[in-house]
């Protein structure tokens, strides 16, 4: 039952931003949005609101906003077909945006809840190079060899970047009086690293959490970007893959792990979103702004007829990689 309701709170999560990024920008391009729909198949509820319909839907997998004359071209200045086309790529990259925001703020509350590194020491080990040389648990390292210190990360960083032979000097901070330490560091052949014996302490900064949030969603959305590079260049396993039947199995793992971890997964999983939708495939949103770029560079041979048949192919290779997919993830489950 928990896994459920997390599932069902991850996929609320991801749809309702994205479509509302789509509505909000709509409206302020002027255009009339017909209905903003939250799941799709049977009308659960509805309240019309001005001119649009508000209404959820008995499937939590999906939503959508219905903008007058998305489909078609219709004699009406607040349409959608009536807009310019950068006014139309706006609103179509409205709904990614919203997923990465929401990316960066899952990632951020992730750190708000576990804390951030810190360069604040929270314990060192004894007999290690740095107790040897005086340092002691709510010291701050503030510089090491002359590089400035402002997180674990760039301690980090200049130990790793120690020459082998060489003293490192190490600049702290204890009671408000700066310190400084010479000190040579082990070689751990478990880790193949450096190490002095220090211990980050944790900080639940608001900068510090938005400041990793922001940096922790780019280093995933660089290792994701080269996983579709590797899928492109070597092609696509099967397993590499997973629908919502196989996201249900994710979500349980991750949230055994505590509410970071499933905080972590929903960020990845919106990333995912992102990234997807943007793809130039006929149906998305990608393929959506790939066909305003070409009726504006092909002036006027493409045509809404030529971007509507390949919509209609488009939509119907998505259904069936959802249906093999979703299979695929049931195959493994009875494995």
């Amino acid at each position: 039952m928990k896994t459920a309701v997390l599932f069902v709170v991850m996929l609320l999560v991801l749809i309702i931003p994205h479509e509302w990024g789509h509505l909000i920008v709509a409206k302020l391009c002027g255009v009339k949005v017909n209905e903003f729909s939250i799941g799709m198949g049977p009308l659960l509820f509805k309240r019309q609101k001005g001119e649009t319909q508000y209404s959820v839907r008995l499937l939590p997998l999906g939503g959508y906003c219905a903008l007058e004359g998305e489909e078609e071209a219709v004699d009406d200045p607040r349409s959608y077909s009536s807009k310019t086309p950068l006014q139309k790529i706006a609103i179509l990259l409205a709904g990614v945006t919203m997923n990465i925001i929401i990316a960066v703020l899952a990632v951020t509350l992730a750190y708000a809840i576990s804390g951030v590194p810190s360069n604040v020491l929270s314990a060192v080990t004894p007999d290690s190079p740095a107790a040897a040389a005086g340092i002691q648990a709510g010291d701050r390292i503030v510089e090491i060899d002359g590089t400035r210190i402002n997180s674990w990360d760039d301690v980090i960083t200049a130990v790793d970047g120690y020459h082998e032979g060489d003293r490192m000097e190490v600049v702290y901070v204890r009671d408000g009086s700066t310190k400084e330490a010479f000190l040579v560091p082990e070689y751990d052949s478990k880790t193949q690293r450096y190490m002095i014996g220090i211990v980050a302490g944790t900080t639940r900064s608001p900068v510090a959490c938005i400041r990793n949030g922001i940096l922790s969603t780019w280093e995933m959305n660089k290792m994701m970007l080269g996983a579709f590079q590797n899928m492109i260049r070597k092609g696509i396993n099967k397993d590499d893959v997973a629908g919502p039947v196989g996201l249900v199995r994710v979500v349980d793992q991750a949230s055994s792990y505590g509410i970071g971890s499933y905080l972590m997964l929903l960020a990845l999983v919106s990333l995912n979103l992102a990234i997807f939708n943007i793809i130039p495939i006929p149906g998305l949103d990608g393929g959506k702004i790939f066909f305003i770029i070409l009726k504006m560079i092909s002036l006027g041979r493409i045509n809404d007829d030529m971007e509507y048949k390949a919509t209609v192919v488009g939509m119907a290779l998505l259904l069936a990689l959802f249906v093999f997919i979703t299979y695929n993830d049931i195959m493994n489950i009875v494995k």
